[in-house]
């Protein structure tokens, strides 16, 4: 195997356990649903896999792991637009 193809693999299982990880500490408590580091682990974690999947031809997975990351992006900056309105509100 290529060390380009290795690569390719290592960011694949790294974006699993990204997103297990994610998903467990949120299952646990530890993690916050609208929290930063919650999204940013999801977001992260699709970016991998729409490498990895697209190198191998997955389109499908590609594409759910694009709209995952966006909906990652849209709801950190929704999260930023909400703590930066109620720091406004308060006088």
């Amino acid at each position: 195997m290529a060390p380009f193809s290795i690569a390719i693999e290592v960011i694949g299982w790294a974006a699993a356990a990204i997103i297990l990880a994610a998903y467990v500490l949120l299952s646990l408590g530890k993690l916050e649903a609208r929290g930063y580091l919650y999204q940013w682990m999801n977001v992260v974690g699709a970016g991998g896999f729409i490498i990895n999947s697209g190198y191998n031809g997955a389109l499908p997975s590609a594409v759910l792991n694009v709209i995952w990351a966006a909906m990652g992006l849209f709801t950190l900056w929704s999260v930023w637009r909400a703590r930066v309105a109620a720091r406004a509100a308060v006088p």
